[in-house]
């Protein structure tokens, strides 16, 4: 070995067999869809609410490998790095046997203070003894320690069915290295940053980079103690992971909508490129009693020209890996009801005003946030308020917590020196929340508790108590034993659409679609029997001294420009209806339209049937008087073609009064 090569990390200790499972299989997830369940038939658009909602108990969860990246550069000297050996014990004595805890150090560099090893009784004194000879020296080399923590885990031997996450913690501005330059992959790097010192912006990207990491602001200079609180909520989650490699399938079906825009916050997705139009969104991991929640506006597709029916909009699938097998939900469908009425906005699902209701606030504090960069600061509160006077009209608990959230920033915006030294780390610690969907610490970790989970709002007591002798801090064991059971595994509900009134029954959706495919057939057969017609009709003539054609005759020169004109009408109608089975949005249809096109298909049938009747009896005159020749047999196929021309015209206006009869 070089000797400025680092040492392998592939000594991690072998953990224990898994525990046995529940005697009864456990829902670890549920799909929940909320959405508006009627829409008109015209081109509209609708927003829907997919909701993937963790069990509420973590009886049965993935074992952890954890990484704590520690700076111990010379600012953390002090009541600091006090603080956080205090909230690292309380991380060790949190940890069962099944998990797995490994320390990394960095100021100047970085170095392992020890091994991947399993967190058992024996372990985490020797655990704590490492805590406790911890000393702070030199610079701060961020990007060394974040990498030497990933190093841990990617090299790690055991790796089936357990889940690794890195909690990184520095008080300062890197002045050595970028970490930004780090891919930490699709492990979850929590941030915490300590006091007014550190670079907010920095810990933000890096947890950003991750899968589901988030950044925690922690200030400390103000309470001393609120560092193992904020510890705690991350480990709360952190040991209640149900589901790992958690995705999201949304598929439209076609024919009956596309997808506009899908708001998963800042987790990746990715658009299939078979020609589905689906989308994939990756969450990652997900705690007990976590929720994730996606947005997907629709654009529905134009059909006045169909009867009211239930749509099948879109399909929805989740996956997600547990004790390393893949698990893949069954295909739910996402059913509306199209009519003819409009329905109200307003009558919106509550859910899914609340949900863009704080979409629409994570834009507002985006939007605070560059104002008061800019030294704008009236500007910013004034965007602030606008937020929160915007929320009055709903009623939900999520927004009750979102005005908390405003008012709170507001008094972090109200000076330039407040705002650089709070109001910026605590607004990019709540955006990290919003667009992860998960806690985050704000300053402290009790007063805003947006998406706090049971398991954290026992931790959070927990560690206000840590120094309380007579109260020693229980084991991971007994906070599964307090928590609520997992109720009997039943089947996931369905929303079902609203029922189809019985005095308008539900016109299947493909006899809408075969009446539409016909009609386009039967104008592309009326334009080439069209075209025939004049074509032969043209083309007859005699070699006789007088040399008959038909610009001798008024009734054959009348056939001939009457095709012309229905050969060209129906190629127009057959290649606006072609575009509209391609493309259903791109030419929506009004009530005139209808009105239009069943006028012409009837003024154009009676004109070529007349043309057709005139242009035969001239012919059978000729033929009883002269005799046949060829001149008048051209004549006679011609006449065929239009009158059989004719008859597909006729078909087709039927069908375009049957599409305006069901838009009266």
């Amino acid at each position: 070995m070089m000797p400025d090569e680092p040492p392998p990390f592939n000594d991690d200790q072998e953990p224990p067999p898994p525990k046995p499972g529940p005697a009864r299989p456990m829902q670890r997830v549920q799909l929940i869809k909320y959405h508006s369940l009627n829409a008109p038939l015209a081109p509209n658009e609708q927003k829907v609410v997919l909701e993937l909602k963790g069990a509420s108990s973590a009886a049965s969860r993935a074992p952890l490998d954890l990484v704590a990246v520690m700076d111990v550069s010379i600012s953390m000297s002090g009541s600091r790095l006090d603080s956080t050996k205090k909230a690292l014990r309380f991380i060790i004595r949190k940890l069962t046997d099944h998990d797995r805890l490994c320390i990394v150090k960095f100021d100047d560099s970085a170095a392992r203070v020890c091994a991947l090893r399993c967190a058992t009784e024996a372990a985490k004194a020797v655990l704590e003894g490492h805590v406790g000879r911890l000393y702070t020296l030199g610079l701060t080399n961020i990007q060394a320690g974040l990498e030497t923590g990933l190093s841990v885990l990617r090299e790690r031997k055991f790796t089936a069915g357990r889940a690794a996450a890195i909690m990184l913690m520095s008080d300062g501005e890197q002045n050595m290295g970028d970490a930004r330059d780090v891919d930490p992959g699709n492990v979850p790097v929590h941030t915490f940053g300590f006091g007014s010192g550190h670079d907010s912006a920095l810990m933000d990207a890096i947890a950003k980079k991750s899968l589901g990491g988030v950044y925690n602001f922690v200030d400390d200079d103000i309470k001393p103690n609120v560092l193992s609180e904020t510890f705690s909520q991350i480990l709360a989650g952190l040991v209640t992971i149900i589901v790992q490699d958690l995705e999201l399938t949304v598929t439209p079906f076609m024919d009956e909508a596309t997808i506009k825009k899908v708001d998963a916050g800042t987790y990746p997705r990715n658009t299939a490129t078979d020609g589905s139009s689906s989308v994939t969104i990756r969450f990652g991991t997900l705690y007990s009693a976590e929720e994730r929640k996606v947005i997907v506006e629709l654009a529905l597709r134009d059909h006045t020209s169909f009867r009211p029916y239930n749509a099948d909009v879109a399909k929805v699938q989740y996956r997600f890996s547990f004790e390393g097998q893949r698990f893949t939900s069954n295909t739910e469908l996402v059913t509306i009801h199209r009519g003819r009425k409009a329905p109200d906005p307003a009558d919106a699902p509550p859910q899914v005003q609340a949900e863009v209701a704080r979409r629409q606030h994570v834009d507002s504090i985006k939007a605070a946030m560059e104002k008061a960069d800019g030294d704008k600061l009236e500007d910013a509160r004034n965007i602030l308020e606008e937020a929160l006077k915007a929320l009055e009209r709903l009623a939900d608990p999520m927004v009750d917590m979102l005005r908390k959230e405003l008012h709170k920033l507001l008094e972090l915006f109200k000076t330039k020196a407040i705002y650089d030294r709070q109001g910026r780390p605590a607004a990019i610690s709540s955006l990290a929340s919003h667009e992860r969907q998960r806690f985050t610490a704000r300053g402290d970790a009790e007063d805003i508790r947006i998406f706090a989970t049971q398991r954290m709002d026992t931790y959070l007591e927990q560690a206000k108590q840590q120094d309380d002798d007579n109260k020693p801090i229980r084991t991971a064991a007994a906070d599964v034993v307090e928590e609520e059971p997992e109720p009997e595994l039943k089947p996931e509900p369905e929303l079902k659409p609203e029922p189809v009134p019985q005095h308008v029954p539900a016109s299947p959706k493909p006899k809408a679609w075969e009446a539409r495919t016909l009609s386009m057939a039967l104008q592309a057969v009326t334009a080439v029997l069209s075209l025939l017609a004049f074509s032969i009709m043209v083309s007859a003539m005699t070699p006789a001294w007088d040399g008959n054609g038909y610009v001798r005759y008024e009734t054959y020169r009348y056939a001939i420009g009457v095709n012309v004109v229905v050969c060209f009408y129906s190629i127009v109608q057959a290649s606006a209806k072609i575009r509209r089975l391609l493309w259903p949005s791109s030419m929506p249809r009004s009530i005139s339209s209808y009105y239009c096109s069943l006028f012409l298909d009837q003024v154009l049938a009676y004109l070529l049937i007349s043309a057709s009747s005139a242009a035969a009896y001239r012919n059978h005159l000729w033929a009883s008087r002269y005799g046949k020749d060829q001149f008048n047999s051209k004549i006679n196929i011609a006449v065929w073609f239009s009158f059989l021309g004719f008859l597909a015209l006729s078909a087709n206006a039927l069908i375009s009064m049957a599409n305006l009869f069901s838009r009266i």
